[in-house]
């Protein structure tokens, strides 16, 4: 039984909506259309049932009348005069028939819910009915068998059934539309600022500071303030780590440059291992100090990726590497908004651990409607399947996968790129090239 409960609920999820104004309309309008069907319903059976049947049993009354004169008749000539005295007061028109010109049933329209009311009742109260004809305007035609023949009986439906039975769904739906319009418009005012915190959250871990004061109900208010006071404090957690990272690499190249100086002075094969020491370490530095910027360097933009692209591989290519750009991917046009220096940096970093590590690499772009990929392989040795995860943490260096005797890095090459990634709303995927059987990294950013 718990397994078929939790086999409906996941079918039905499927068909439910997923934005918050689809899953809050749904919470406010089902009850109200459901309570109004139901005392619709309710209100038609008793109501418009109710009242049918009483105004149909007054006219059988007449109709009886009018039917015992019709059998004293000596003949059917002899009707209209000897029921005319009758029938007239009654407004009742009757006529004789032939037999052929009895409908075989009783018609009636398909919305005519009172018709099947008064159609059963006079079936059931009226002696010798063959059939009721509900489809000739606004009367009613009764086909009655007499001791002279067949008879038809005519008089006004209003007679039979109330006037106006649609008045009421009129009402129910104009009503209905009007207080949905109402809630609407309500409710589009209450759950704006939960789509303008949830818009403003986004844009913030793509990296871009949108302006935002917290409104709505107190719940929402809360929770903007929460919002709020957590991006200060990142901010300033960022701005304190880059200052003092920066302060540091800052104030170590000072004495650096000295000891450069100081080892120029000596003979070539004394001072050369210092020398390549010092310009390990200034790299260091170099790599300490974009791993600190991260990705708050610079102000998003709208840029072409595969001109961006193509411009990153040529630079590249100046520099002596060894590096190929593939042909664009995907039927996507336009342009994503990134930030143009640190995603400079993070995809400059995956060319050069592709050439440190590899002979060649390639890159390609794929863009589509939804996504932008940006991707760079390489002939090297990879990277474990095991050990890629561990491979994007800051100060990682898998020794054991990427020799490190062809690179002085410090392991934040791809913890930057990680970053970078992520600070645009997308990530860094590592895996196994299939086309040079070296490492793939993939940089995907939702558009």
């Amino acid at each position: 039984m718990v397994k078929l409960y939790d086999m409906f609920f996941v079918w039905l999820k499927r068909y439910l909506p997923r934005g918050i104004y689809g899953r809050a309309a749904l919470i406010l309008l089902l009850p109200v259309v459901f309570l109004q069907l139901v005392v619709t319903v309710i209100f038609a059976q008793r109501h418009f049932e109710g009242v049918t049947t009483q105004m149909t049993d007054t006219v059988l009354r007449e109709l009886r009348m009018v039917m015992t004169q019709v059998d004293a008749a000596a003949d059917m000539g002899d009707i209209g005069v000897q029921i005319s005295a009758v029938a007239g007061p009654l407004d009742i028109l009757v006529r004789p028939v032939t037999v052929s010109q009895v409908p075989g049933k009783s018609t009636r329209s398909w919305y005519d819910f009172s018709g099947l009311v008064l159609t059963k009742r006079l079936s059931d109260m009226l002696e010798g009915l063959q059939a009721v004809d509900l489809q000739s305007g606004r009367d009613v035609l009764l086909y009655v068998s007499s001791k002279n023949g067949p008879v038809e009986l005519q008089f006004d439906r209003r007679r039979i059934s109330a006037a106006n039975p649609h008045q009421l769904f009129v009402y129910t739906v104009f009503f209905g539309i009007l207080m949905t319009l109402i809630a609407s418009i309500y409710l589009r005012n209450q759950l704006r600022p939960i789509k303008r915190l949830a818009r403003v959250a986004e844009a913030f871990g793509r990296g871009r500071h949108e302006p935002y004061t917290p409104g709505g109900a107190v719940e929402v208010r809360a929770a903007g303030n929460a919002f709020v006071d957590m991006r200060n404090r990142i901010e300033r957690q960022i701005e304190q780590r880059t200052l003092m990272l920066s302060g540091v690499s800052h104030d170590l190249r000072t004495p650096l440059t000295r000891m450069r100086l100081s080892l120029s002075m000596l003979e070539d094969d004394e001072a050369a291992p210092l020398l390549q020491d010092v310009d390990d370490m200034q790299r260091m530095l170099d790599e300490f100090l974009n791993f600190a910027k991260g990705a708050a360097e610079g102000d998003p933009e709208e840029v072409v990726p595969s001109d961006f692209i193509a411009q990153i591989v040529a630079e590249a290519k100046r520099a002596g590497r060894d590096v190929t750009l593939l042909d664009g991917e995907g039927e996507g046009t336009g342009v994503v908004m990134m930030r143009k220096i640190a995603m400079r940096r993070a995809i400059d970093n995956l060319i050069s651990n592709a050439v440190r590590y590899g002979a060649r690499a390639e890159v390609s772009v794929m863009l589509s409607d939804k996504t932008l990929r940006i991707r760079i392989e390489d002939d090297g040795p990879g990277i474990p399947e095991n050990r890629r995860t561990e491979a994007t943490r800051p100060f990682t260096r898998l020794d054991p996968a990427r020799n490190q005797d062809k690179g002085s890095g410090v392991g934040l090459g791809l913890a930057i790129a990680t970053d970078i990634a992520r600070a645009h709303g997308g990530v860094l995927r590592l895996g196994e090239s299939a086309r040079m059987g070296g490492l793939r990294a993939d940089i995907v950013i939702a558009r």
